[in-house]
C-alpha cells in the first residue's frame, strides 16, 4: 500500500487554491483580447481590473500601483532595471536575497555591495546605515521574509534610512505575501515583488507594485499594455488565478498564524534529537522551519522523507533541481550547517498532522543515518 502524500514545500510553490482554479477556467471562457474595445475584449479587461484590485488589497495599495509581470523573477528585474535606468549608481542587496535579485543586481553593471546578516539570519541595519552615509545614490533590495528560513526582515527601520539618504527600496515579498499580513505604505517600500503560486495561484504570473517615489520603467517593448510600464497581452487566466489567490489568502491569515504552534511543536522535537533551527531567535514566518543536523546531509534528509512519503526542500527550491550547500545559512555564520539544512513550509492546506506526520519521519530517518555511522565505527 502506497504512503498517503504530505506536502510540506509550500515556500517552493504552494497547490493551487479552489478559489483560484475556478477563476483561471472561467477567464478561458473569455475570448477576447483585454486590450480590445469591443465586448469580449471588455469582458477580458475586466478580468484583470478585478484582479488587479484584489491583488492591490493584499498588500494595502490602490489598483494602479500594480503592474502585472510573468512572476516574482520579473518583478525584481523590472524594478531594479528601473532604478538603474532613473539614475541610481549603486545596489545594495543583503546577504540573503533570493538568486533573482543577487544575479540581477550582479548583471547590471552598477557597484554591487552586501549588506551582512547577523546570527539569526537578519539584516545588519547598522552596516546599512553606514554604507548608505557614501556618496552616490542606492538603490536597497531587502526581502520581507527569507525563502530559507522564513525570517523576517526589519523592512520599515531599513525604510526610513534609506529614504533619508534619497535611495530607493525594493522589496522582495513573494515569501511573505498571503502569509503574513503585508502593508505596502506602513512598510516604507518603493517597489514590492508578488508571486502568484507562493500563495496558491497559478504559476507563472506575479506583479510589481509601485508607490509614488518610484518611475517603472519598462524592460520589454512593443505594445503599450500595463500602462506603458510591461509590453505583452496580459496573461488574463493566470492572473485571475492570482488575484482569486490573493484574495482567499488575505481571508486565511488567522489560520495561517496558527501553523506557528504546529512549526514550533516540531522545532522542539527535532531539537531533542540534537538539530538546530535557523533563525530561532528572530520573527518568522508561521509556516517555515529551517533545521539542520550535523552529518544528515540536505539531500539524504529530502530523499528520506520523499521515500516516506514527505515532500519537502533543502533550501532554496529555484535551482533546476540541484542540492547544495545553503547560502543562506552560510551569511548566518554557519557555515558547518550549510549542507545539512533542510526547509519544512506548510501552507493552506496544511494540517497538524501533516507536521506531526513530518517530525515522525524526520526521526525514523535520523535515526537510522546514526545507526548506520555507529555500525561503521
Amino acid at each position: 500500500m502506497s504512503k498517503p502524500s504530505i506536502y510540506l514545500d509550500y515556500n517552493a510553490t504552494a497547490p493551487i487554491r479552489p478559489e483560484a482554479r475556478d477563476a483561471v477556467l472561467r477567464a478561458f471562457e473569455t475570448a477576447g483580447n483585454p486590450s480590445s474595445v469591443h465586448a469580449s475584449g471588455r469582458a477580458a479587461r475586466d478580468i484583470v481590473e478585478t484582479a488587479r484590485a484584489q491583488v492591490a488589497a493584499l498588500v494595502g495599495v490602490v489598483a494602479g500601483s500594480v503592474t502585472f509581470v510573468s512572476g516574482g523573477t520579473e518583478a525584481n528585474a523590472l524594478a531594479i532595471g528601473s532604478a538603474a535606468f532613473a539614475g541610481f549608481n549603486r545596489i545594495i542587496v543583503s546577504e540573503g536575497e533570493h538568486d533573482a535579485v543577487l544575479e540581477t543586481a550582479a548583471a547590471s553593471g552598477l557597484q554591487v555591495l552586501k549588506m551582512p546578516l547577523d546570527a539569526d539570519g537578519v539584516a545588519r541595519l547598522d552596516w546599512l546605515e553606514e554604507a548608505l552615509s557614501d556618496e552616490g545614490r542606492a538603490l536597497v533590495c531587502l526581502m520581507l521574509a527569507n525563502n530559507e528560513t522564513g525570517v523576517i526582515q526589519p523592512v520599515a527601520e531599513a525604510a526610513a534610512l534609506v529614504r533619508a539618504a534619497d535611495g530607493w527600496l525594493h522589496v522582495d515579498a513573494v515569501q511573505a505575501a498571503g502569509k503574513i499580513a503585508v502593508d505596502f505604505s506602513a512598510l516604507g517600500a518603493d517597489t514590492m515583488a508578488l508571486s502568484a503560486h507562493k500563495l496558491g495561484g497559478p504559476q507563472g504570473v506575479g506583479a510589481l507594485v509601485a508607490g509614488t517615489r518610484a518611475t517603472i520603467v519598462r524592460q520589454q517593448h512593443g505594445g503599450g499594455q500595463e500602462r506603458g510600464r510591461r509590453a505583452g497581452t496580459e496573461n488574463v487566466a493566470g492572473i485571475a488565478g492570482f488575484g482569486a489567490a490573493a484574495e482567499a489568502a488575505a481571508r486565511d491569515l488567522p489560520a495561517m498564524a496558527n501553523q506557528g504552534t504546529w512549526r514550533d511543536a516540531l522545532a522542539e522535537r527535532v531539537k531533542a534529537a540534537g538539530a538546530v533551527v535557523l533563525g530561532e531567535g528572530a520573527a518568522r514566518l508561521p509556516q517555515t522551519l529551517c533545521l539542520a543536523a550535523e552529518g544528515f546531509a540536505s539531500q539524504i534528509q529530502v530523499m528520506n522523507l520523499d521515500l516516506a512519503g514527505v515532500m519537502v526542500s533543502a533550501g532554496s527550491a529555484c535551482s533546476s533541481g540541484k542540492v547544495k550547500a545553503s547560502r543562506v545559512v552560510e551569511a548566518m555564520g554557519r557555515a558547518d550547517l550549510a549542507p545539512f539544512a533542510l526547509r519544512v513550509s506548510g501552507g493552506w492546506a496544511s494540517s497538524e498532522q501533516d507536521w506531526i506526520s513530518c517530525g515522525d519521519a524526520w526521526l525514523a530517518a535520523y535515526s537510522r543515518i546514526g545507526a548506520r555511522r555507529r555500525e561503521v565505527a
